[in-house]
């Protein structure tokens, strides 16, 4: 069965959407009737853009642009906006961004004694700077009646403490302060919140190293959710659940609860962090 279109006419913008849990994101807006921009960084990324735009437009009857902009350079989240309004805006030249979801981001996996400074900035660039500068960008066109809605993509391990995450979580834990700064500071604009997803279908998990594996299970088994189900989960899924200890969050599981931050009706929540990892980070 279809979805609603509960996102009919809206318009949004999803960084680092060429590709897996960003495309997901992409589609679940663009299923439920919401116009797309597909942000994403490098060339060899133009080929699935461009696929997915047509994909969206076609089978969801919405409009999609692809927009290759690197936005952890200073210029790039103004790049960002600037095309979006270049296509979108109408005749008379009204404009609006309606949803943001920050999703673009890396992982910086060093320990502290091994630190590398370029990396550590480059990190800070794209995880922290870039949406606040593409929010400073969009704050002309945001709504004024308290209907944006802006979705910062954190992780579980901003709780967890985990090992070689200096960089990674805090830099996403950052991005948490920074929410509940920004739901005040947009508050007559838009919600400001954060989902923080823990291990998700990435492929990520099945190349880690044997070490980091071993030192994320205790984590991983302590999530409710966490239990695999044969013949319900893939049988990749059970055999990955197996190697770290749990099974990772579907990409449209966690989508899912994006698109809930962003529905009408969630008109009364701003300044959270919404757990997304089957409770194996408690989060409030």
């Amino acid at each position: 069965m279809a979805p609603f279109r509960v996102f009919d006419g809206k318009l949004a913008i999803i960084t680092g959407s060429s590709r897996s849990f960003g495309a997901v994101c992409a589609e679940h807006f663009a299923s439920r009737g919401a116009n797309v921009v597909i942000n994403y960084a490098t060339e060899g990324s133009t080929p699935q853009a461009e696929a997915l735009a047509k994909k969206f437009e076609t089978e969801y009857n919405v409009k999609a642009l692809p927009v290759r902009v690197d936005i952890s350079k200073p210029d790039g989240p103004q790049k960002v906006v600037d095309a979006a309004k270049a296509h979108f805006a109408d005749a008379a030249g009204k404009f609006q961004i309606d949803i943001i979801v920050n999703n673009a981001a890396t992982v910086n996996a060093q320990s502290l004694e091994d630190l590398d400074l370029d990396l550590f900035q480059a990190t800070f660039d794209l995880n922290c700077r870039a949406p606040a500068l593409l929010i400073k960008a969009a704050i002309p066109y945001l709504p004024t009646d308290r209907s944006g809605r802006i979705v910062n993509i954190s992780s579980a391990c901003t709780t967890w403490g985990v090992w070689w995450q200096t960089s990674y979580a805090g830099t996403k834990g950052a991005l948490e302060a920074m929410t509940r700064v920004w739901a005040r500071e947009l508050a007559e604009r838009a919600t400001v919140n954060c989902v923080g997803p823990g291990p998700m279908d990435t492929g990520l998990y099945a190349g880690l190293p044997e070490e980091t594996k071993e030192a994320l299970k205790p984590f991983n088994k302590l999530t409710p959710l966490g239990k695999a189900r044969p013949g319900i989960d893939t049988q990749e899924m059970v055999s990955l659940a197996e190697d770290i200890g749990c099974r990772p969050g579907y990409l449209d599981e966690v989508a899912g609860i994006v698109g809930i931050a962003c529905l009408p009706e969630s008109g009364w929540m701003t300044g959270t962090v919404m757990g997304a990892n089957g409770g194996g980070a408690f989060v409030r």
